[in-house]
């Protein structure tokens, strides 16, 4: 039961990344799309999205194994 439980938070943590991701990036459009120069923003935004898809493929990995034969 608690391989279930794992799995269930890991998904739903999955998920919370996934949410946050998209919400980024719509952000980092809108600011190129509006013309805003706050180029460090915009890089902290980045950087952020960069760590975000990271954790994704991680808890993906976990989540979804390569088996090798």
């Amino acid at each position: 039961m608690d391989g279930e439980l794992d799995e269930t938070a890991l998904k739903r943590q999955l998920e919370d990344l996934q949410l946050e991701h998209r919400t980024l990036d719509e952000e980092v459009s809108a600011l190129a799309e509006c013309g805003v120069t706050d180029q460090l923003k915009l890089v902290r935004l980045k950087r952020r999205k960069l760590y975000l898809k990271d954790e994704i493929y991680r808890l993906e990995d976990i989540l979804n194994p390569d088996i090798i034969a």
